[in-house]
């Protein structure tokens, strides 16, 4: 007897969350890097694919919803008042980020006591100076910005043709609603692409942890759980704190609603990579407006580096404690100020932390030739941070969205919708 297909049951795959699903593929490739060492580099592939694939979202998407952003917004005082807070809050939270990472160094010690060499030299890199990020944020082809992937570049060049479509009124309405158009288009594509991360992430894993054995890890254990530890504070006690007492919001929605992101950030190592997802989890799961997330998010995810932060803190105290210079106060000052003024002219890609890193440990006179101790467990370290940095540019939006009357409390309040 034949049956309705609308009788039939729902597809258990699909009823899963997705990031049920996404943390199913972590762990499983995480026991299989364990089991197989090496040999689990077979499943890079599948990784690679999904990095690509979300590489390939990331300038369109940007593009778009900034655009569609700008358009939305259509007061240019509405427009400045969101940059300026947006920006504050992403300094201040940086702040914030090197300070615990130096509390948590300074009390935990993990260089303390350790006895390991270091022979790899690295060239000292100088932090760009104001005038020449200034400078770089004009591109001089933006053709060129977008095919090079120069995210500040790109967010100048949507703004001005944002604000321009708005003052040119009726007029630009054609070249919007393509805008609009496009940006759906990019959503769902971006829905797409996430229905593949549970097997890409699994790769990642897979490689990253038959990759690094124990024998790599367990020297450098201390200085990898302080800066996990450091990690994690930051993000239950000043995000939380924040979207609590400033938004008036209730953070373990937050958390719920940012898993998606945070699994994909912590596999890939990537803040620019991990954009999609986070537009994606601010409006679906958090009920932030398109407008404010096309706006914060990719300002973000260029500026805004707290995880970046914390490991510059925390490893450059090590780096002291491992060679035996004290540190004054005055040179704790310099680690502040430094990693909070470079981490703007850093970009939001894998290994972007050991050249800030380089830089502030050159302004208080530490040996450049001790990055190669860290070098060896970077990208451990990497994964961490790059949650920070997504967890923070989603906080940012949902305050930014709350304060401007764009954040929906009913899709935030909600259970998160996967």
């Amino acid at each position: 007897m034949a049956t309705d297909a609308s009788s039939k049951p729902p597809n258990l795959w699909r009823r899963i969350p997705l990031w049920q699903k996404i943390l199913a593929g972590l762990l499983l490739g995480a026991l299989t890097g364990a089991l197989m060492g090496e040999k689990a580099a077979l499943f890079k592939p599948l990784g690679d694919i999904f990095i690509n694939a979300i590489r390939m979202l990331i300038v369109p998407l940007v593009f778009s919803t900034l655009v569609v952003g700008i358009t939305a917004m259509r007061d240019p005082q509405k427009m400045g008042r969101i940059g300026l807070r947006t920006v504050a809050l992403y300094l201040i939270t940086t702040a914030f980020a090197i300070g615990i990472g130096l509390l948590a160094s300074t009390l935990f010690q993990p260089g303390v006591g350790l006895d390991m060499s270091f022979e790899a030299s690295q060239e000292a890199k100088e932090a760009p100076s104001l005038v020449e990020i200034l400078v770089g944020l004009v591109p001089s082809n933006p053709i060129d910005a977008l095919a090079n992937g120069n995210i500040l570049q790109i967010i100048v060049f949507a703004i001005g043709l944002g604000i321009s479509l708005t003052l040119i009124g009726d007029k630009g309405e054609p070249v919007v609603r393509l805008f609009e158009s496009f940006a759906e288009a990019m959503y769902k594509l971006t829905n797409i692409v996430m229905a593949f991360a549970p097997f890409g992430v699994f790769g990642l894993i897979a490689y990253v942890s038959g990759s690094y054995g124990l024998e790599v890890l367990l020297p450098l254990a201390k200085v990898i759980g302080v800066a996990y530890l450091a990690s994690l504070v930051h993000v239950l006690v000043v995000y939380s704190g924040l979207l609590a007492f400033l938004g008036r919001l209730n953070p373990l929605r937050y958390l719920q609603g940012i898993i998606d992101a945070l699994v994909v950030a912590y596999s890939s190592a990537s803040s620019s990579g991990t954009l999609p997802v986070s537009i994606r989890c601010a409006q679906q799961n958090l009920g932030v407006s398109n407008g404010v997330a096309g706006f914060v998010l990719p300002v973000g995810a260029t500026i805004n580096m707290d995880g970046t932060a914390i490991y510059q803190g925390v490893v450059a105290v090590f780096i002291a404690q491992l060679v035996g210079v004290d540190l004054s106060l005055a040179d704790y000052g310099m680690i502040v100020l430094t990693g909070t003024l470079a981490s703007i002219g850093t970009a939001g890609v894998p290994g972007a932390g050991l050249i800030m890193l380089s830089i502030v440990m050159s302004q208080v006179g530490l040996p450049l030739e001790a990055i190669a101790v860290i070098a060896g467990i970077d990208r451990i370290l990497d994964m961490a941070r790059t949650c920070v940095n997504v967890a923070g540019d989603l906080m940012v939006t949902t305050l930014v969205g709350k304060s401007e009357g764009e954040l929906d409390e009913r899709v935030y309040n909600a259970t998160a919708k996967q």
